[in-house]
């Protein structure tokens, strides 16, 4: 329950955020009040497309392909028997043609999950891990995360699109009259990206602490998931993901751009340290606490 508080929170003031930032644009080119209002409107559009095509939007970015067992009949298998596991309907499947090894899961509930895995992960893991990865990835749908996780990225996505554009905005302003306006046009194309940063690291560092110990769970082997980390955080170094957005990095299992770094460049990181996380899974291997 505090879970859901704490992430209706977060979402009310991504959108709050984004009012305010059109708010001020709004003032900076003659347009007053307006600006508020068309920020409201983008705010409940962008939360409306969110949550009705966000497995759509998410598997388009990447150029994901929905396979069927038939083309990929070893994937579809062992989704399908760690969904059972996992107590949850088996979510669709598509593989990202992507070198970098990564996964995330997107839809806005259940019965519209899609969990896509990239073809660079499935060449570099055994099964064992595989399953690890995939585990985590249904923790997500388990603890309905997805949706916040699709929400988050659309909105963190157009605050970021909206302040960039804002630190234009003081072209039209009047220097005489306006200047407050432009110094606040400038402070949005500052704070609105790094708001929107904030927020998207609250909502996802605790739920991949918890999606990893939920999907130990359903695979009954932590040291696999742990394993699968080590390799992924090597190969994102390795290949990261260069078309990525930077507002999509949370939904993935691991920073899509490389996650290693110094303690205050992990600070600033969408997921915990991938150190810390295998920590865990090694403490819940030692205990059987999982």
């Amino acid at each position: 329950m505090y879970e859901n508080l704490k992430t209706a929170v977060l979402l009310g003031f991504m959108s709050a955020v984004l009012i305010v930032v059109c708010g001020i644009i709004g003032n900076v080119i003659g347009i007053g009040s307006l600006g508020i209002l068309i920020g409201l409107v983008l705010a409940i559009i962008m939360n409306f497309i969110s949550y009705f095509y966000s497995d759509s939007i998410a598997l388009s970015s990447y150029k994901a392909k929905i396979v069927s067992e038939q083309e990929s009949p070893n994937l579809h298998r062992i989704i399908g028997e760690l969904s059972t596991n996992a107590g949850i309907k088996k979510p669709r499947v598509a593989i990202i043609p992507s070198n970098d090894p990564n996964a995330f899961a997107t839809g806005r509930n259940e019965d519209h999950a899609v969990v896509a895995v990239t073809s660079g992960l499935l060449n570099m893991l055994d099964e064992q891990e595989l399953r690890g990865v995939l585990s985590h990835e249904l923790g997500h749908i388990k603890n309905k995360d997805i949706l916040i996780s699709s929400v988050a990225a659309t909105i963190a996505g157009m605050i970021t699109a909206i302040a960039n554009w804002g630190s234009y905005a003081f072209i039209f302003a009047d220097d005489e009259e306006n200047m407050g306006s432009i110094i606040g046009a400038i402070l949005v194309s500052i704070i609105g990206p790094i708001a929107a940063a904030i927020i998207q690291m609250s909502i996802s560092r605790s739920r991949e602490y918890k999606a990893d110990a939920t999907g130990a769970q359903i695979c009954g082997n932590p040291l696999a998931l742990a394993s699968a980390l080590r390799k992924i955080e090597f190969g994102t170094i390795q290949n990261p993901m260069t078309d990525a957005k930077t507002t999509d990095a949370h939904m993935f299992i691991m920073n899509p751009f490389g996650n290693r770094g110094s303690k205050m460049a992990n600070l600033f990181s969408t997921h915990p340290s991938t150190a810390d996380r295998i920590q865990r899974l090694e403490e819940m291997s030692k205990t059987n606490n999982y």
